[in-house]
């Protein structure tokens, strides 16, 4: 007779309190990511909890390979997928206004609805100034004014900055950790320089599984790439605007700051896409959610259609193909913008989030070991846990205590 399916009975959130019950007995995985650490400081696991170890969890796959509860055992232990199926709800959860959270459930339509109506607004744009085709030379303002330019991208960078900020509030809120973690020097530092060397993709320096068990570094590699690639173009852009109000008029010199910084962001964004839309077709289908293939392959391509458009722009600026081109890549870049708050980019957001509360958790842990201890002081709260631990699990053993039924 075939196991219940615990997820339908239970909630995906029931199944994951279910498997890190089983992981917390275990602990086999402790030392590959800070999922584990963090799971040992836990008892039960609310879906608060679960919302903070899933956007914490890397999706490297190591734990599901090491783990000797996998299907087909009757523990049906799969951490990865498991918590990428609570991210991807959590996702929803945290979206401002709630209303719009459903847009993660069909994200890759979202996102090319978005894209066909930036094109049209951008060529609508072009089509008024009568200028579409201008002469070889001319300048980007010839096709679309400035200010065209600024109020329609301020009004979008400003709603999706507004956005993010405010699925980040409600995050942080659930996480009950506190306003005074995001003050604290040391707790950001930590996080930030984990979240900037991605340092938990490589679990302790092995890096991701493959279908064939072979760690690599290539999906460090690739988000590397993409990361730092948009974070160049978004310079790229800010030092555009100053050059601007210097004096300076777009375009600008090959080998000008704003054109060295985009160049470089643009081949990043280019080829760390490309990178990871490769791994991720050949990644182990057992560790990955299905759910969220297309909003996966949505934002990826949105980055490559970005990047590109802007390296044509680039080689193409001095001919008669530069109106179009400069329209196409307006179109892609406000379509990227308006999708932002409601596709996989809010996956950084909620991730820096957990990190910096891993770091504030971690922190407590060593200020609490390096206070002395008396007789009457008790153990330090990680001991105090592993004990509440074996207290939690005592009612679920059988008769013969020498057999856990976890």
């Amino acid at each position: 007779m075939p196991l219940p399916d615990p997820v339908a009975e239970g909630g995906i959130v029931a199944e994951g309190a279910r498997i890190m019950t089983i992981c917390n007995a275990c602990r086999y995985c402790e030392g590959f990511c800070p999922v584990f650490p963090a799971m040992e400081r836990r008892t039960i696991f609310p879906e608060a909890d679960m919302n903070y170890l899933a956007n914490l969890c890397h999706n490297c796959g190591e734990c599901f390979h090491a783990c000797p509860y996998t299907p087909p055992h009757a523990f049906d232990v799969n951490v990865p997928r498991t918590l990428a199926r609570i991210r991807t709800n959590s996702y929803a959860r945290y979206a401002w206004p709630r209303a719009l959270g459903r847009a993660f459930e069909t994200n890759g339509r979202l996102m090319a609805s978005i894209l066909a109506l930036s094109l049209l607004l951008a060529l609508a744009s072009a089509l008024a100034t009568g200028r579409m085709l201008a002469p070889a030379g001319a300048g980007f303002y010839d096709v679309i004014p400035h200010r065209v330019m600024v109020g329609v991208f301020g009004a979008a960078f400003a709603a999706a900055a507004g956005v993010l900020a405010a699925g980040f509030v409600r995050c942080w809120r659930e996480s009950g950790a506190g306003a005074a973690a995001l003050a604290r020097p040391g707790v950001l530092w930590k996080a930030a320089r984990d979240a900037l060397s991605l340092r938990h993709l490589d679990s302790g320096g092995r890096g991701c599984a493959t279908p064939e068990e072979r760690p690599t570094q290539s999906r460090r590699l690739w988000h590397h790439c993409t990361f730092y690639g948009f974070l160049l173009c978004f310079a790229s852009t800010v030092t555009a605007a100053v050059y601007h109000y210097r004096g300076s008029t777009a375009p600008y010199d090959y080998l000008s700051l704003p054109v060295v910084l985009g160049t470089l962001g643009g081949v990043g964004l280019l080829i760390g896409p490309a990178g990871l839309y490769r791994l991720k077709r050949r990644r182990d289908p057992a560790v990955r959610d299905p759910a969220q293939d297309g909003m996966d392959t949505a934002f990826l391509a949105m980055l490559f259609l970005t990047s590109l458009s802007g390296l044509l722009l680039l080689a193409f600026r001095e001919t008669r193909a530069m109106g179009p081109l400069l329209t196409i890549h307006l179109g892609v870049v406000l379509a990227l913008f308006l999708a932002l708050p409601y596709g996989k980019f809010v996956h950084g957001l909620y991730r820096f989030a957990a990190l910096v509360r891993y770091a504030a958790e971690s922190e407590a842990d060593e200020s609490a070991r390096s206070l002395p201890r008396f007789g009457g002081a008790g153990a330090p709260p990680v001991a105090q846990s592993r004990r509440n631990r074996r207290d939690f699990r005592e009612p679920s053993r059988g008769t013969d205590q020498g057999e856990d039924h976890v």
